[in-house]
Formats: structure tokens, sequence, C-alpha cells
């Protein structure tokens, strides 16, 4: 099976965990669109999605899925997104596709997050893909500054705004091996929207496909 394949593989395995009936969120990125696709196919009843990209948003509409804005849904059943990097902890990087403050959001407001991968984004250590943080303008030189005093390397993403209107500084060379205290440090920047470590608030479930056709499924210390 290629990379594709097993991603098709844990978005179809990702269906057991939604619920009828019930509003659930939705990631961003080639993984979650397979899942929205994947969803789009099965018989499943949900009263609608929150996105977390207009990307996203744009897909589910064409699905027939109904988008909701988030500040009228209360707390959301589930939140299935891919990532960039997944360790043994359920920490992950996300944010390649540079949506990670609102998936970070989502992801917060959901009973059940719900991460979905192929095997070859299980790494020992947090750091390889580099850490995308969301930065406003204005502070991007100073945010630079700050995290070349943390040890890392800060690129700007060339040509890119989020949805937000803001930039992203993607930070190379760097290993992360205590990811819950970089995110509360790079958090606290004046000027950082929000980073792509999902530390404090890691996935509650880890799909993983693999070459052969098979999903693994770890599971988070949580549950």
């Amino acid at each position: 099976m290629n990379a594709d394949d097993m991603k098709m593989a844990v978005a179809n395995a990702a269906l057991d965990w939604v619920q009828e009936n019930t509003i659930i969120g939705v990631g961003t990125g080639s993984t979650a669109n397979l899942f929205v696709d994947a969803l789009a196919s099965s018989n499943l009843q949900i009263d609608g999605a929150v996105a977390s990209s207009e990307a996203t948003a744009e897909r589910l509409k064409a699905a027939g899925i109904d988008v909701h804005d988030l500040n009228s849904t209360g707390p959301l059943s589930v939140y299935i997104d891919g990532a960039d990097e997944a360790d043994a902890n359920l920490h992950l990087i996300k944010g390649g596709g540079g949506a990670l403050t609102r998936e970070k959001i989502v992801a917060a407001a959901s009973d059940k997050f719900i991460c979905i991968a192929d095997a070859s984004k299980k790494v020992a250590v947090l750091g390889d893909f580099g850490v995308p943080v969301e930065v406003i303008p204005m502070a991007r030189s100073y945010v630079a500054r700050e995290i070349v005093k943390l040890g890392g390397d800060p690129e700007l993403r060339d040509q890119f705004r989020t949805d937000n209107g803001n930039v992203i500084l993607d930070i190379l060379n760097m290993q992360v091996t205590n990811p819950i205290e970089l995110e509360q440090q790079l958090n606290q920047l004046a000027g950082v929207v929000s980073c792509g470590l999902f530390a404090q608030r890691p996935a509650d479930v880890l799909l993983l496909g693999n070459a052969d056709g098979s999903v693994e499924k770890i599971m988070g210390a949580k549950n």
C-alpha cells in the first residue's frame, strides 16, 4: 500500500468514532480530506461539522455536510484530524497546512480527539518536521529572535498567510524533548497566536495506517 492507501484506511477506521446525531470537528490536510470523503460515502447521520479551515469547510459543503460555527454548537462529540508527527505519548506536531490555531481551538472544544495518520508519522522524538508557529505579522522579527534563544532556527513560510491573516514561522533543527514545556514557552511569547505543538491537549487516540493494510490503534494515557 502507498501512503494514500494507508491514509484512506485510517480515514475509514475513524468512522467508528463518529456518533450519529451529533456535531463533529474536522481537521485540515490530505488525511482529513479523505475522512470527509469517507464520511460523505457512509450511512452515518450527523447534525453537521465544525471545520478547522476555510478549505475544509468548502470540502464539507461540497460533500453535502452542514458546516456550523463553533460559537453556536457547544462542545463537540469528537474531533478527527491528521498530524505531521506523533510520539508515543500522542503529543503531536500539526500545522503543515497552516491551520494550527483553528485546529487547536476545535480540538480543545471536543470531547475526544482522534488523530489519523500513516505509519511514517510516528516518531521517537518530535521535531524533524519542524514546529509551525502562527505569528501576528508585526511581531515576526521579535518572535524569530526569541525562537533562536530557545535553540531553534526560525524560517518564514514564504508567501503564506493563515485564514486568520497571520504569518507562519517554522522552527527547524530542534529536537522537541519536552513538548509540553516548549508549547508553553512558545505560546507565552508576545505576538504568538498559537504553535503547532499539541502536547498540553494531546490526541486521545492515534490511528496509524500500516503498509500491510492494517490499522494500529494507540490509546492515550487518559483512556
